[in-house]
C-alpha cells in the first residue's frame, strides 16, 4: 500500500455578513464565549463613557462637537451617553462578570434615568 498523495483537512466554519463584510465564524462549539453579553452592547457602554469623559474634560464642551467629530446625530449622541450613568453595580456585573441583562440595549439606556438603588434588579431580574 502506497500512502496518498492528497491530504484533506475540513475545518466547519461558516461565513456570514456582518455590516456589509464577510466574516468567517468559528463553529459553535469552539467559539469565544462573551459570556451572555451583546458585544455592540459592551461597544455602546464604552463609547458612552469616552464621551462623558470628554465632557467632563473640556475636549468637548458639547453633545453637538462630539456628534459632530463622530459623524453621527446629536441625538442618537445624547442617547448613548445616558449608558455612562447606569450603577456602578450594574455596569460592573456587565463589564467585568459579563452577565446578561434582561433587557435590550434601549431599555438599559431609558433606566439610566431610575435610581442606582432599583437599577439592578431591574437589569438582571432578581439579583440585588
Amino acid at each position: 500500500m502506497s500512502d496518498p498523495t492528497t491530504l484533506r483537512i475540513v475545518i466547519p466554519l461558516a461565513i456570514r455578513k456582518r455590516n456589509g463584510r464577510p466574516k468567517i465564524l468559528p463553529p459553535a462549539d469552539r467559539a469565544p464565549d462573551m459570556g451572555g453579553v451583546d458585544p455592540h452592547a459592551l461597544k455602546a457602554i464604552a463609547r458612552a463613557w469616552r464621551w462623558r469623559r470628554q465632557l467632563e474634560s473640556g475636549a468637548a464642551s458639547t453633545i453637538q462637537d462630539i456628534a459632530a467629530a463622530e459623524k453621527l446625530s446629536d441625538r442618537y449622541v445624547g442617547r448613548l451617553v445616558r449608558l455612562a450613568y447606569l450603577s456602578p453595580e450594574v455596569l460592573e456585573h456587565l463589564v467585568i462578570h459579563r452577565m446578561p441583562p434582561a433587557l435590550s440595549l434601549t431599555d438599559l439606556i431609558a433606566l439610566a434615568d431610575r435610581p442606582w438603588t432599583e437599577q439592578m434588579g431591574i437589569v438582571f431580574e432578581g439579583l440585588a
